[in-house]
């Protein structure tokens, strides 16, 4: 019989929040969470984990665990600041005891060391080198678009609304953090776009996507419309993988590669760390920009076309 978890547990809180978080709408959160939890429960070899478990030397060995595991330090990390975050619920709510530092032997920051961004000729062969596939002409079309969009991530791709473009600009608010962002149409981009455009109608008060990468017949923040991103993502990131093995790319390949890419490409072309900050949407630098005149859109359309105009001419020397 299935062991129930206790509520004052460090499981039983950490499923009341990831409860509270799909209540929200967070399903994304509560999804990294959940991950987090069930990893941490499998080390411990037991379905409900008591706040007493949760100890520096425990801590450790799950460390070790998950490098043993193959997890990359980010990944590590991510998990280990899930647990702390449980840990500390459970201080506030008084069912866990305060021990200072108690995270201090574990890694929970970030690594740089982990590159995603492809070499140049590489993110070239990518974005240009056309693949003898159909279907992944089509992969091919979506990396580029997002790409000549400023590295726009996944996820505020596949949710884009026809609204969000007038008179060759897009304007919409990041999927992650809610920034507002515009973006300037280039005329490269153009024809991918009406090529990928979705020419259906949504009903009702369903979303209206610009593409058909979702039906758009679930609402965005219901958890159907999560779990058919989620889908959306997976299946990219698989025909990712699928056209860089045809084209012969050494280096791991995946929706985030082109934002890591196309901000590191905009690094070696000498544009400022201020304007790709804005460009991606970053908020990791709010204290420099705040010292900082922001950049308009006509300033960060040169910028993308300069970017753009270097990967795709790589071979060419133009």
């Amino acid at each position: 019989m299935k062991r129930k978890s206790n509520k004052n547990s460090f499981t039983g809180c950490a499923k009341a929040y990831i409860r509270s978080l799909q209540e929200e709408g967070r399903y994304s959160t509560a999804h990294v969470y959940k991950n987090a939890i069930l990893s941490f429960t499998k080390f411990c070899d037991t379905p409900d984990v008591a706040f007493g478990q949760v100890n520096r030397d425990n801590l450790r060995r799950y460390g070790q665990y998950l490098y043993d595991c193959g997890l990359k330090p980010n990944t590590v990390s991510t998990y280990m600041r899930m647990l702390r975050s449980i840990y500390n619920r459970g201080v506030e709510a008084g069912t866990a005891r305060f021990i200072p530092r108690l995270f201090r032997d574990v890694f929970t920051g970030v690594d740089v060391r982990q590159k995603k961004a492809l070499p140049i000729n590489e993110l070239h062969m990518l974005l240009y080198k056309a693949p003898k596939s159909r279907h992944l002409c089509r992969t091919q079309a979506i990396a580029r678009l997002m790409f000549q969009l400023c590295g726009m991530p996944f996820a505020d791709f596949a949710h884009l609304e026809k609204s969000a473009l007038t008179h060759g600009v897009l304007r919409y608010n990041r999927i992650k953090t809610g920034t507002p962002m515009s973006v300037e149409i280039l005329e490269a981009a153009q024809k991918t776009i009406n090529g990928l455009r979705n020419n259906e109608s949504s009903a009702g008060d369903y979303p209206d996507y610009l593409f058909d990468i979702m039906k758009g017949d679930k609402k965005r923040k219901e958890e159907a419309g999560y779990k058919e991103y989620q889908s959306a993502l997976r299946r990219f990131n698989n025909q990712l993988k699928s056209l860089s093995r045809e084209l012969r790319i050494k280096s791991p390949v995946t929706s985030y590669t082109i934002r890591h890419s196309w901000a590191t490409s905009a690094k070696y072309q000498g544009i400022p760390i201020e304007m790709i900050s804005e460009s991606l949407g970053h908020k990791s630098i709010k204290t420099t920009q705040t010292y900082l005149k922001g950049f308009g859109l006509e300033k960060r359309t040169e910028a993308n076309k300069l970017n753009c105009f270097y990967v795709e001419n790589y071979l060419t020397g133009k």
